[in-house]
């Protein structure tokens, strides 16, 4: 049960990148470009509801069946819980992950806006 609570936690973190870093890898790619606004706006619901992440809820029951308390078993897993939960205030992580999404939609604003002006120029 402990390597499926790390495989967990590593998917989190991959989803946490993802929604940090994707505008950066989505110009020209409609597919990832949709998939990563549905997870920029997934993250700020997630952010600003009462309703836990399922990557969480999963993590916290592989971890009970492993026996574990948050933050104890495996240097990984321990490394791990610390990214994707950092010891930080609560409505510290709320705005960075609030801040970090609307930073992404604005770049995604920023390249619509653009493509606009360059179809008038162009039409």
């Amino acid at each position: 049960m402990i390597t499926a609570a790390i495989l967990i936690l590593l998917v989190h973190l991959l989803w946490i990148a993802l929604v940090i870093f994707g505008a950066l890898f989505t110009r020209g790619r409609p597919l990832w470009t949709t998939l990563h606004i549905l997870a920029l706006l997934w993250g700020i619901g997630v952010e600003i509801s009462p309703w836990p992440c399922p990557l969480t809820l999963a993590e916290q029951y592989f971890e009970s069946r492993a026996g574990l308390v948050s933050f104890q078993g495996s240097f990984l897993a321990h490394s791990l819980d610390a990214i994707v939960y950092p010891n930080l205030p609560d409505w510290l992580i709320t705005v960075a992950g609030i801040t970090v999404c609307a930073f992404n939609l604005g770049i995604y604003l920023w390249r619509f806006l653009a493509s606009r002006r360059s179809r008038r120029r162009t039409g």
